[in-house]
């Protein structure tokens, strides 16, 4: 990704040497606010005076939470207001002004996500209830299955119950799958694999990833709708001709493209009929989608269109366009620079009636979606107050500067400008300051500047960038709170919500070389934490230090305890105690070798890690009934050198009935069984390019590019398979 740079400061009228002081402090100071910021965010932790708000439901709901209040306007520093109108909107981008600094985010290189399947008495997400079926009856498939499955897989999720957007889908009968779309540099090459959330993938250089040459799309891709059960009538029914990640609501089918989003009638999966449409408009994109309860939640972002802001119409649906009005998108009361709208759009998922709408001004880059049975949060980085940074530096090295110099950048801190003005004023302060110093001042003082200063960001380096979260009722689709935390976040997996408080997993500093600019590397340090916000939104607890000069690789959040994964040379497996939400405790620490980007609960004392180690990907199961002393009690490394689990928590299979979970690689599919403290590979299906499985009844599907393959689940022994590749009607 391209990093933006800092425009450079003006030079002063005087002659003198390049101005050492802005050299040195946007060295350190500067270049890391870019490396954490990449973009304002409006969403403060001041949060004094909210109301009360409810952070429960979803996967860790605690019991008799108060209700959700939409926040009332306020005109403090920290808080949100509604546009009266378009001129109000302009007015505020005026005082605003945009962006211009992007940034890479060097993350984890996989996307971490993980559902929660469980067994009773952990609150996981609940296995799908086994419901007795005589074997051998009429219509029976091999091994005494029967045409009416009695149970089935779901795809994981983060909060059970609130279904994500996959490629394959399944109602027990019917198999939906949509083979991700590829473009290859011929029929038989494939191109390097996309960059996923940083600059390069392990293995695959920057160069290989961003190499440009003219691509050829493979054959045509499109939704497949396979007759799966009984398996010995396994076929093709029919294919849509669209790709893209998909959402099953009953008999409706939703598939999400670049282009919109689409419902098909599949009550009859031998004849797809689209029943409605909504495509999308004005540059947006989808930034992420959730079913609950057959209605769709859509968040989408587009940059602002500074002439017309307002209103912002992010779809048409059939002819008309669903437009939000100014007076229903948000703004921070203190004007911040900004460069998109996010929009939520709460979609009926049978008629695609659109039922309700809301939008607020944020940043482009680094945002999390997390939604519970109640709240959607939406998350960006903004970066710190460059001038509150260098104020408190120039005081605690207090013969540093003079004092005129010190209260002029107190009295900056105070005006009511956009941070933008604030740092152009800035750089003439410090102009005038290096100005007025003689050369050998100037010499000495570069040399104390940049001794000292490396060690002030060390100490404070939490303050260079936050983590601001806005939360939205689903109900209303009303804000209902904001608040922040220090740091920037892994994915969606690093929040989560219960008993009353929001958990955030936190990664400060450490995002890589951004001093280009200057010729000096910066963003080797970093510390990673756990915060918990309280039901207003203000900071009640945190957790800190884990893995100093590592980042944060995975996060899983069970009830009251916090699994963080750190990784730079070693895996540190950290085990928090997170029943007092102002108390949080990190109670255990475990390091191995490789790392684990993926944590998936097998029971409430055992827990799966899947990551790498010396180039292979690597299982390994934990021990965590003592917080205290976490331990690897199995481990197994497979000759693969990828799995798409490192890339999505999608790909994970966890059948609790058969103690058995599936993996898929780049040489083929792997089922594994977990009893007591063992791990051993049942079953290894070479000659298939395997994405994802799912289960109906005690037989496991196995979908890749080319083909599916099903096996019985008693001997995992083959049963049929499907050659799909090139399908293109019916």
């Amino acid at each position: 990704m391209l990093m933006g740079a800092p425009e450079q400061a003006p030079q002063p009228a005087v002659p003198m040497k390049p101005p050492m002081l802005l050299w040195v402090f946007l060295t350190f100071v500067v270049t890391t606010l870019v490396v954490g910021g990449g973009g304002y965010y409006f969403w403060s932790q001041s949060r004094e005076g909210a109301g009360p708000v409810d952070v429960g439901g979803g996967l860790n709901k605690a019991p008799d939470e108060p209700g959700s209040v939409e926040v009332a306007p306020k005109t403090q520093d920290g808080e949100v207001a509604k546009f009266n109108d378009v001129n109000d909107f302009k007015d505020w981008l005026k005082k605003a002004g945009t962006e211009e600094s992007g940034y890479g985010y060097y993350g984890s290189p996989m996307m971490l996500r993980s559902d929660m399947m469980v067994e009773e008495g952990i609150g996981l997400a609940p296995a799908p209830t086994a419901v007795s079926k005589a074997e051998g009856q009429v219509g029976a498939a091999p091994g005494g299955a029967t045409a009416e499955p009695s149970r089935f897989s779901e795809t994981n999720v983060q909060v059970a119950g609130i279904d994500e957007p996959d490629i394959v889908k399944t109602d027990g009968k019917e198999i939906f799958y949509s083979p991700e779309q590829r473009y290859w540099w011929g029929w038989e090459r494939p191109m390097p694999m996309p960059m996923i959330e940083s600059d390069s993938v392990e293995g695959i250089s920057v160069e290989e990833n961003t190499k440009i040459m003219p691509p050829k799309p493979q054959p045509p891709n499109g939704v497949r709708a396979i007759k799966a059960f009984p398996p010995a009538d396994l076929k093709l029914d029919s294919q849509i001709d669209r790709f893209g990640n998909l959402l099953l609501s009953d008999k409706t089918l939703l598939v999400q493209t670049y282009e919109g989003l689409f419902g098909y009638d599949v009550s009859d999966p031998a004849k797809p009929a689209e029943k409605w449409k909504m495509t999308l408009e004005n540059s947006n994109e989808i930034t992420a989608a959730r079913l609950y309860k057959d209605k769709v939640y859509l968040v989408t972002r587009a940059s602002i269109n500074d002439f017309s802001p307002c209103p912002v119409v992010p779809f048409k649906a059939g002819d008309a366009s669903i437009s939000i009005p100014c007076e229903r998108i948000y703004h921070p009361v203190v004007p911040t620079p900004t460069d998109v709208t996010y929009s939520v759009i709460k979609v009926d998922a049978a008629s695609g009636q659109v039922e309700q709408t809301v939008s607020f001004v944020g940043s482009w880059n680094s945002s999390a979606i997390y939604m519970s049975e109640k709240n959607l949060y939406v998350t960006n980085v903004y970066r710190g107050d460059m001038i509150a940074f260098f104020v408190g530096f120039l005081k605690a090295n207090t013969d540093l500067a003079p004092s005129s110099t010190v209260a002029r950048l107190e009295k900056l801190s105070s005006y009511d400008i956009s941070a933008q003005a604030k740092e152009v004023e800035l750089m003439q302060i410090l102009q005038s300051w290096q100005a007025s110093l003689s050369q050998d001042d100037q010499l000495k003082l570069e040399n104390e500047m940049t001794n000292r200063m490396d060690s002030y960001l060390k100490e404070h380096m939490r303050d260079m960038e936050k983590t601001g979260v806005v939360r939205i009722a689903i109900d209303s689709l009303s804000v209902t709170g904001n608040g922040a935390v220090p740091g920037h976040l892994l994915n969606q997996f690093s929040l989560d919500e219960y008993a009353s408080y929001l958990r955030l997993a936190t990664t400060s500093g450490g995002r890589g070389s951004f001093g280009w600019q200057f010729g000096i590397n910066t963003g080797s340090e970093s510390v990673n934490d756990v915060y918990t916000l309280d039901a207003d939104m203000n900071l009640a607890g945190s957790a800190k230090d884990m893995g100093k000069g590592e980042r944060i690789y995975s996060v899983r959040f069970i009830q009251d305890k916090g699994y963080v994964v750190t990784f730079k040379e070693t895996d540190p497996l950290y085990v928090l105690d997170l029943s007092d939400g102002r108390n949080p405790q990190i109670k255990g620490e475990l390091k191995i070798p490789g790392y684990s980007s993926y944590l998936h609960p097998i029971n409430k004392d055992k827990i799966l890690g899947i990551g790498k180690e010396n180039n292979q990907v690597k299982v390994s199961l934990f021990d965590v009934a003592d917080p205290a002393n976490p331990t690897e009690k199995a481990k197994y490394a497979l000759d693969e050198y990828w799995s798409d689990i490192l890339n999505t928590h999608h790909a994970f299979l966890l059948d609790s009935s058969h103690e058995a979970f599936f993996l898929p690689g780049s040489k083929g599919g792997y089922v594994f069984l977990y009893s007591g403290d063992t791990l051993k590979l049942a079953k290894a299906v070479s000659d298939i390019q395997a994405k994802r499985a799912v289960y109906i009844n005690d037989y496991l599907y196995i979908l890749g590019d080319n083909k599916i393959v099903v096996l019985n689940e008693k001997d995992w022994e083959k049963v049929n398979q499907l050659e799909i590749a090139g399908y293109s009607g019916y």
